[in-house]
Parts: structure tokens; sequence; C-alpha cells
């Protein structure tokens, strides 16, 4: 069977994403499952990361988001039998890539997928949803009655984190980056408290939030990319992201940032900022979750609970078109250039 694989580039050229053969081990581990695999979300590949944590190889698996039919399951297997319908991530250090026909997995990385949920859809919303629980709910201790700021609501990840919010009775604010996301999020229902218009740039994100919060601030706010200097506003797309500055005064007394800016620096009047609020940041890295089996059991109380949101219409992802195997490799490309933030490949 065949499989998508990273190959790193040499210093910083880009990596080449190949189709390559592969195959499964005969014997299958006593806890693991075998699935034919339905859907597989695409999202970049962090090479630094693998780098960081130990994992450098040749050729790196792509494709971890996977959806798919148990066809075997290991002697000592508990919790799932033949013909289960499952969902959940492989591991960092998986030698499958999620694009293969079948695939081998610890049973404790995946849950039952509700029947009435596509593949397609829940394997391409299984990225976002993981990471907007473990904003709220993991770092920032979502409460009924907080405020909340989302940035960039009309992205995947955000709407995931409106939606949570609001079922949670949280007061929702979010900034849009065109007319059309704006229209997008006023329409939404359960409706958001405020749409805060940064097409143009950021600098009414504070006087806005401090006149709907009653000059408060907002207990937690979600980023989806921060500037870091005030030269980066030349830069595409840089313009429309908030300051660091900003992000820390909308902050209410005792509030929480959440970023997953993975190289964010703080300086010394920053956090003199965070100090005299008490306010405090938090670096949102999902694969935390796989990395570690030290919270094993949330991690799959997450992945169930988010099934069941999914299933019962709490939440409801932005759809995405699936393509064909033959077209995963351009797909690829183009999520881990950013030119698109995810794709779906359905087999």
């Amino acid at each position: 069977m065949k499989g998508l694989y990273c190959r790193a580039g040499v210093s910083d050229a880009e990596p080449k994403f190949v189709i390559q053969e592969t195959s499964l081990p005969e014997a299958l581990g006593s806890h693991q499952v075998r699935v034919q695999v339905k859907a597989c979300g695409l999202s970049p590949v962090d090479l630094k990361l693998l780098a960081d944590v130990g994992i450098q190889r040749d050729l790196i698996p792509v494709g971890r988001e996977v959806a798919g039919v148990i066809l075997q399951v290991g002697n000592k297997v508990s919790l799932f039998q033949p013909d289960d319908e499952v969902v959940g991530f492989l591991p960092l250090d998986s030698l499958c890539s999620g694009l293969c026909d079948t695939i081998d997995i610890d049973e404790h990385l995946i849950v039952q997928k509700p029947e009435k949920l596509s593949s397609v859809c829940v394997a391409g919303a299984l990225l976002d949803g993981l990471c907007a629980y473990t904003a709220l709910h993991t770092h920032a201790r979502m409460a009924a009655g907080h405020t909340l700021l989302v940035m960039d609501g009309a992205s995947s990840f955000g709407l995931m984190c409106i939606q949570l919010a609001c079922h949670h009775g949280v007061k929702v604010m979010t900034t849009s980056h065109t007319p059309q996301a704006h229209t997008f999020l006023e329409q939404l229902r359960p409706s958001v408290a405020k749409v805060i218009s940064v097409d143009k740039d950021s600098s009414d994100l504070l006087s806005v939030v401090m006149e709907e919060t009653g000059g408060l601030g907002v207990d937690i706010v979600i980023d989806s990319g921060v500037r870091l200097q005030e030269e980066e506003e030349t830069s595409e797309g840089m313009k429309l992201l908030p300051h660091k500055h900003d992000i820390i005064s909308v902050l209410g007394v005792g509030g929480h940032w959440v970023t997953s800016h993975k190289d964010l620096q703080l300086d010394p009047p920053d956090c003199r900022s965070l100090f005299l609020k008490s306010a405090s940041m938090t670096f949102l890295n999902h694969e935390v979750w796989t990395a570690s089996s030290a919270q094993q059991g949330r991690y799959l109380h997450i992945l169930k609970d988010l099934m069941d949101k999914m299933s019962a219409g709490i939440l409801r992802p932005q759809q995405e078109e699936a393509v064909p195997l033959y077209e995963a490799t351009v797909a690829m490309e183009t999520v881990q250039r950013q030119q698109k933030k995810k794709a779906v490949v359905q087999l």
C-alpha cells in the first residue's frame, strides 16, 4: 500500500512530499487495532517540533487526523471490536502515514465515531476541536459568566472556540478580517456579543473591548497570531494581527491569554503589565496530549465530548471539501506553505 511522507529539505529548502510504498507488520500489538482509513486530515508538519523531541527520520509520515473502521483488534483490546467506526490522532512518533489504506494504532488513542457524522467531517474538525477544548477548558478554565475575545473568529479554529464558549454561557467577542467574515460572524447562532472589524488594522481593538466590558477587560483572549514588532506591519497580512501589547491591554484582572505563537517573546514592560493585572499566559500546543501519557484519560474525554457535541449539533465545524488520494501531495504542499489552513483526503 501507499502512504504520504515528508522529506525534509536541506537547510532552508522547502520540505518535499512524496508517495511511498509501505507495509504493516503481520503481527498486531496486543493493545493495537487495525483500522481501514476512510478520511484523513492534513495539517502543516512542524519539523522543528519533531527535531526538538528527538524524532529525526529521512521520511516523516504525513496525515495524523484519521477516521475509519476497525478491521482487527489485538488480543488485549477491551474497548473496541471489529466494524466499530473510530476517530483519533496518530502519535508524533507513528511510523504509519494516515493516508495508508490501513493503519495500526493503540486503542487508547481513539474513540468511537458517531454514526451520523461523516468520516470527512470528523477528520477535518478533529484538530480544531482538540485545540479549542485545550485552550478553553484545560488552559483558560472557562466558566459561565466569563468574557472571551477570540481573534479571527471566522477561521475554523476560531469558530470552534466561539461555539464551545457560547454553549458554556460565556460572553464572546471576536474579530473579523474581511467584510464577508464580519457578516458571517454576525449571523452566527448562538450569537456573539460583538464582532470587531480589523480589516484595515487592529488600532480600534482596545477601545471597542473596553467599551463592551465597561472598562474591565476580558477574562480570556485566544489569538490567531501576534505581531511582535512595529516593523512587521509592512509584512503581508501582519497588519491585521494585534500587537502583543494590544492583547495584554485588553486582559482584565486575573485574565488569561492563550497563544499559539511558537516564538512569542515578552519584554520586561509586557511582563510588568501582566504582573500588575495578575494575568497569565499559556502556550497552546496540542501535541502534548499524544507526546505524553500523563493525562491520557483527560485526552480521551476531550475527544469523546467533542464527538458528542458535534453529533448533537452544538459544534458545527466548517465543512472541508474532500480531495481524492491522487491530489494529496499537491494539497499537502498548499497546506505546508500556509496557503490553506488544512485539507481532508477521502480514501
